[in-house]
């Protein structure tokens, strides 16, 4: 079974960078699109990116565009979001999530196997 373990998460200040990392073992990630996910307390949770399995296709929230770049490695098993100018909306607990559909969204109903989470903390 996919297991999926989230790092890099942290405390930030206004304008920083931090790159997660989302790690699969258990199965090969090259045959799930994956997707990154955040939740703030008393909120629903919001996509935030998508890859899909080849990497050829990716997905981005408009609150996010040009800030965050997602992208895959599937010899190592990981996918990154790495996240520039961060501001203090950007604070929640990111997840990472995969699927087996060829093509991605930013649908959490998609996603079939979830990390636990890491939390991004943006704040001076």
């Amino acid at each position: 079974q996919l297991q999926l373990v989230e790092s890099g998460g942290g405390l930030v200040q206004p304008g920083g960078s931090l790159r997660l990392s989302c790690a699969a073992s258990g199965l090969a990630l090259d045959y799930y699109s994956i997707g990154w996910f955040r939740q703030v307390p008393g909120k629903e949770r919001e996509g935030v990116s998508c890859i899909s399995r080849s990497g050829g296709s990716t997905d981005y929230a408009d609150s996010v565009k040009g800030r965050f770049t997602i992208s895959r490695n599937n010899a190592e098993n990981t996918v990154y979001l790495q996240m520039n100018s961060l501001k203090p909306e950007d604070t929640a607990v990111y997840s990472c999530a995969a699927t087996r559909q060829w093509s991605c969204g930013l649908n959490s109903r998609a996603y079939d196997y979830w990390g636990q989470g890491t939390q991004v903390t943006v704040s001076s």
